[in-house]
């Protein structure tokens, strides 16, 4: 039996743990599935998109800097892409549609709330950035139906065009915006959707915005602890978590969407763990 072709598109896109993820639910499953890596140039994704699918691939997962340009190329979306104003997970529909979707939030809450049994529901959560990594996840976290999402960016008026964004699914939940210098009270869950980690460059944030039982989530991840979750633990943070079960989640969606089928995600998270 010959395998069904899928990949992760990026530039860079060397360093991607995508293809190992998807190994290791082919292997678990039993599903027929190669998965491999392809560097888009940066002036021709659509071409390379184009190229995969005519030669009979059957998904493609989309990394930095291809997740805008992907959701522009798609001729239908699914309403969490849709919200999300960027994709991460093309397929050919039943008609031979090219559809996008966007599986980043559904990742990180899962991450959150199923392995490590954060309760999101009324949850006073402080989100950090207002880039597209936050635009991604806000909409499933919103579902979640916390009390409140302050939103905090170097540029406020960037976190503002989000709550207006988001304000008509927000529901019950109330939704503001801020500096980062601003927030001065604890709060209950902490995402940084800043890529702080990857630069060193933390937001100026109040040490006060953590309590004892706060929980700090970084949506970047490491195999040693993220800069932004040192700090965190600096300033007294007691829980503390990294993106990587977000990667695996995100994946494990996709995987679905593609296969029909969810495979476990927490052999796959601890393997990745200790490679």
């Amino acid at each position: 039996m010959t395998n069904d072709l899928y990949a992760v598109v990026g530039n860079p896109i060397s360093h991607s743990k995508s293809p190992r993820i998807h190994s290791l639910f082919a292997s678990e499953t039993g599903e027929p599935v190669e998965y491999t890596a392809i560097q888009a140039p940066l002036y021709d994704f659509a071409g390379t998109v184009k190229q995969f699918f005519e030669r009979g691939g059957k998904g493609l997962n989309v990394t930095v800097p291809f997740k805008e340009e992907a959701w522009k190329l798609a001729d239908r979306r699914t309403e969490r892409a849709e919200n999300a104003g960027a994709a991460n997970t093309l397929f050919l529909d039943d008609d031979g549609l090219l559809t996008a979707d966007n599986t980043d939030g559904c990742g990180i809450v899962r991450d959150l709330v199923v392995n490590h049994g954060v309760a999101l529901k009324a949850a006073r959560i402080l989100v950090l950035g207002a880039g597209g990594a936050v635009r991604g996840v806000l909409g499933p976290i919103l579902a979640e139906q916390p009390s409140s999402i302050t939103i905090a960016n170097r540029t406020v008026a960037r976190a503002e065009a989000l709550v207006e964004l988001f304000t008509p699914v927000a529901g019950e939940t109330r939704l503001s915006a801020c500096g980062f210098e601003q927030p001065d009270e604890p709060f209950d869950v902490i995402i940084n959707g800043t890529s702080a980690s990857l630069q060193g460059d933390l937001p100026p944030l109040s040490s006060k915005v953590i309590a004892q039982g706060t929980v700090i989530y970084d949506m970047m991840y490491s195999l040693q602890t993220t800069t932004f979750n040192q700090w965190a633990l600096e300033q007294g943070a007691q829980i503390v978590h990294d993106g990587l079960g977000m990667l695996v989640e995100q994946a494990a969606e996709s995987f679905r969407i593609w296969r029909g089928i969810s495979p476990a995600t927490r052999p796959v998270i601890e393997e990745l763990r200790n490679d």
